[in-house]
């Protein structure tokens, strides 16, 4: 028995009681996202009422996006209420270094670029074929923000509410850079399509925003990357984006290989491919080297 409690007083921090446990963090992720999908759902629903006719498909598209205010909503309810938690709040605001408009806007071209990437190798393939559909500028706009609040909503509960209530936990942060993107993976398990490629891709993918958040000490960053993934997917090429298709977008796609190569998925895209593995493996690759060659500290939001 002493040498079981002494173990555990080996990994977690001080102060650390039942209520901070993995278990409990998870079955409170699990809380969260059902009641946020709950009011995804009906925010979604509101959004999708005032379309019609040739403007159906826009009301859609910023609906099933800006509903993911639901997990903002359920996780700011939830630090109102509990005040234990209340400090990872500090994550999210201006206090961490790494949280500033120019580490914002270089989330966004990170994003893009990976995403073309991948994109890019699948049309020299053959595997898709591309053309200009429409570009309206303030709908884009509007679906460009949507894109956001999605993707924020996302790592809301993976990068800020799971990470930060496993920091609290353990004293080494690796538990909570490694172990949040399992949880990622496991809600993209049950999209059809999602193939060894994709669970692969999307822990790694995971694993470098968990990565942006540690050492670039940068929510905003991720938040900012994450999005310009989906938006660049999704609405500038029209491809899947974790099984989701739309039919607004900048270019559109005239053809797809009848079944899944190395390079494509037909109904999971890009994101379920080789390439996705190796741009994912060597950013996360990149920004463990800066960690090597030039350690920072990023703020403990449960030190005072």
């Amino acid at each position: 028995m002493e040498n079981k409690e002494g173990f555990f007083a080996k990994i977690h921090r001080e102060g650390f009681t039942w209520k901070d446990s993995i278990v409990i963090t998870f079955l409170l992720v699990v809380i969260i996202f059902l009641l946020g999908s709950g009011i995804a759902l009906i925010i979604g629903n509101v959004f999708k009422s005032f379309g019609n006719g040739e403007n159906a498909e826009f009301f859609n598209v910023i609906g099933d996006n800006f509903g993911f205010l639901g997990y903002w909503i359920i996780c700011l309810i939830y630090l109102f209420i509990v005040k234990s938690d209340k400090p990872m709040l500090r994550a999210l605001g201006s206090e961490p270094k790494g949280n500033t408009l120019k580490m914002l806007l270089w989330g966004f071209p990170i994003g893009l670029v990976l995403n073309s990437l991948c994109a890019r190798i699948a049309i020299l393939h053959g595997d898709i074929l591309l053309s200009f559909a429409s570009f309206p500028v303030i709908k884009i706009l509007i679906v460009f923000v949507s894109v956001f609040v999605q993707s924020s909503g996302e790592e809301i509960i993976c990068r800020f509410f799971l990470y930060q209530r496993l920091r609290k936990a353990y004293k080494s942060p690796w538990v909570a850079i490694l172990v949040n993107p399992l949880v990622f993976v496991a809600v993209h398990m049950a999209i059809p399509g999602c193939t060894i490629w994709a669970i692969i891709s999307i822990y790694l993918v995971a694993l470098m925003f968990s990565l942006m958040v540690y050492y670039f000490d940068s929510l905003w960053m991720a938040m900012a990357a994450h999005a310009a993934w989906n938006f660049t997917q999704n609405f500038i090429f029209g491809l899947p984006n974790s099984g989701t298709v739309y039919n607004f977008s900048i270019f559109k796609l005239d053809q797809a290989t009848a079944k899944d190569s190395l390079f494509y998925n037909v109904l999971f895209g890009v994101e379920a491919s080789i390439t996705a593995v190796i741009v994912f493996a060597v950013a996360c690759a990149v920004i463990l080297l800066m960690m090597k060659k030039k350690p920072q500290k990023s703020l403990d939001v449960w030190q005072s």
